[in-house]
């Protein structure tokens, strides 16, 4: 029976591995395709573009690998009844439960290590990523510039490079400050560079002019300087002090929010449910699978009614559950249903998958009673 196991364990995890790999691929290159700019136009180093894109992935996973899970199961058991290993194996004893406990072992170790993506790993990695986004923007702004592009860094400035140098070097430089519509003004210098201060971005210009109009009797002021700095951003809150977003934020945060988080006081509780519920869909999505292709007649003509039937659960759980976290937000009284929406084809499937193998033994009978039999009828 090990070696039963033991085989179909195999053919389930190469195949939940080459969908789970295979998806999480097109997907990866599907949002990075949003980050590409940023190496092409802005100077984002590839080293840095890769990381900036691999902290996405414990999102991707939790996502995608009930998925993967669900479809090695089902092509990996319809193929063995296609191919008769299935009837050979009940004919020799084995139970509906001995026969799918490949696959409930595996939907348990992928529930697990979902449980460790939710409440750990995806906070975690989408934290960075929106701290790394945040630094990009704020603390490393000359990336940001792109060359020959009139660039809005900030409301009413806009600022215009005609190009850049790998150390960081601008040359003709063009700063538009309309912030004050009546009388706006317009800086050009020959280069410059971008430095950090403590309230922001700031660009110091070198050999250029500034020029303003006179509201009152439209006369040009136009002043040169051999250095001039322009502050081209603020910084108004601190990576470590900015406010979280539901998915960067763990369960203890989730469930006691701060005082001032008030005004997405339900989004948070919600989130939270979420972490805890949606790990559960590996082991719903693969008893309901195993509930429909173990059950009843086999077919030699395969089992494509009760493959569209899973599917057709899976898609139904998956929206139901999201429309209850979304339902949540307004009303938290029915947070209950997004435990009870995984949790019941659950059991429902195991009692399913229970009773087929009690009605099969009954059916069939102990197989050392008919060898009997037929020992004493010879």
């Amino acid at each position: 029976m090990k070696r039963i196991v033991r085989y179909i364990f195999r053919q389930l995890f190469v195949a939940t591995i080459f969908v789970a790999t295979t998806l999480t691929c097109v997907v990866w290159l599907t949002q990075s395709l949003r980050f590409i700019e940023m190496i092409v136009n802005r100077g984002l180093s590839i080293p840095l573009f890769v990381y900036f894109t691999l902290l996405l992935l414990p999102t991707f996973f939790a996502v995608i690998l009930p998925i993967a899970v669900f479809a090695s199961i089902m092509f990996t058991y319809n193929r063995l009844l296609v191919d008769g290993e299935l009837v050979v194996l009940r004919a020799g004893g084995c139970s509906q439960f001995m026969i799918a406990r490949p696959a409930i072992i595996l939907a348990t170790l992928v529930t697990l290590f979902c449980y460790a993506l939710t409440t750990y790993l995806i906070p975690a990695s989408y934290r960075e990523f929106k701290d790394l986004q945040f630094s990009l923007r704020n603390s490393l702004p000359t990336i940001l510039l792109q060359e020959g592009v009139f660039n809005p860094v900030m409301k009413g400035v806009t600022v215009y490079i005609r190009d850049k140098t790998s150390e960081g070097e601008l040359s003709g430089i063009v700063i538009h400050d309309a912030r004050s519509p009546k009388s706006p003004v317009t800086m050009m210098a020959e280069r410059g560079v971008i430095v950090a201060s403590e309230k922001g971005p700031r660009v110091v210009m070198v050999n250029g002019n500034r020029q303003h109009v006179d509201e009152t009797d439209g006369r040009l002021s136009l002043l040169y300087f051999d250095r001039y700095s322009f502050d081209i951003g603020t910084i108004a809150k601190d990576s470590i002090t900015r406010w979280r977003e539901p998915r960067e934020r763990y369960l203890t945060t989730l469930f006691k929010p701060n005082p001032n988080d008030k005004w997405v006081y339900n989004k948070l509780i919600m989130e939270g449910h979420h972490r805890l519920t949606a790990p559960l869909f590996p082991l719903a999505f693969t008893l309901i699978g195993l509930a429909l292709l173990l059950g009843g007649s086999f077919n030699r003509r395969g089992q494509l009614w009760r493959i569209l039937a899973a599917v057709g659960f899976v898609i139904i759980i998956e929206t139901s559950h999201l429309g209850v976290k979304n339902l949540g937000v307004k009303a938290p009284q029915f947070a209950f249903l997004m435990y009870v929406i995984p949790i019941l084809p659950i059991i429902i499937s195991t009692w399913f998958l229970s009773d087929l193998g009690i009605r099969s033994k009954i059916k069939r009978g102990p197989p050392h009673d008919a060898a009997g039999a037929e020992t004493g009828v010879s």
